[in-house]
């Protein structure tokens, strides 16, 4: 039994990332795709990132297999976080294999907040769930109320994606192996993009840690205060 205060907490999260949800919907069409495209990928995939990700490569002419490789570069994450969830689930294996479906930034926020497991497992059900239905839902409203709506850039959901984007890189941008790694995807992008279709560039920016995990080691001795 879901407890009040994870109840609440987790309706509040759902609400304000529902907002995005709208915006996915609309631009999701606006690039091409038929509302209930929009729909089945926000059941199915559910990772706004790589939501995203895919619909902008799309928008911006880029083939559906450039489409998916940057919606798998993003949800790469999501394995990750799942791998460290697990051992919290034991291992009856119905709730694992439901639970896959929830697991996303928000929910493994919730959880890891949590000391013990019984909490961590609920406060990550009540978040999982609540930005599912929210998600859809919003999507729903964005796709198929998208004529009403209007112009996207109008209402400046036009910037949802870079938005979302920049506030999922703050965090990391405060470790000097976070600030690298952003500077040598970007740039790569930036030489990327007039050389290779639409797309790839995205794809392309994921190499700028290659040169975080060699030179790790440096950067983390560079940020220890010194004596």
């Amino acid at each position: 039994m879901l407890n009040r205060p994870h109840v609440r907490n987790a309706i509040a999260l759902g609400m304000a990332i529902g907002v995005f949800g709208v915006a996915f919907g609309v631009l999701a069409v606006q690039a091409g795709l038929s509302p209930w495209q929009a729909q089945a990928m926000s059941l199915l995939v559910f990772t706004g990132g790589s939501q995203f990700a895919a619909i902008g490569v799309i928008d911006a002419g880029g083939t559906a297999a450039a489409a998916v490789g940057a919606a798998l570069l993003l949800a790469v994450r999501n394995g990750v976080y799942g791998a460290a969830l697990a051992a919290r689930f034991g291992k009856r294996l119905r709730p694992r294999l439901i639970a896959t479906q929830l697991v996303i930034d928000e929910s493994t926020a919730m959880s890891a907040a949590r000391d013990d497991d019984e909490t961590a497992i609920e406060a990550f059900w009540a978040a999982g769930l609540s930005v599912f239905v929210f998600w859809n839902l919003c999507t729903a409203a964005g796709a198929w109320g998208g004529q009403i709506i209007g112009d996207p850039e109008s209402l400046g959901l036009d910037a949802a994606l870079p938005a979302g984007f920049v506030a999922m890189m703050l965090p990391l941008a405060r470790s000097r192996r976070g600030l690298a790694a952003a500077f040598c995807g970007g740039g790569i992008a930036l030489v990327a993009i007039p050389l290779v279709p639409p797309g790839l560039p995205v794809i392309l920016a994921g190499l700028g840690v290659i040169p975080v995990l060699l030179l790790g080691d440096r950067l983390d001795a560079a940020e220890e205060p010194q004596p």
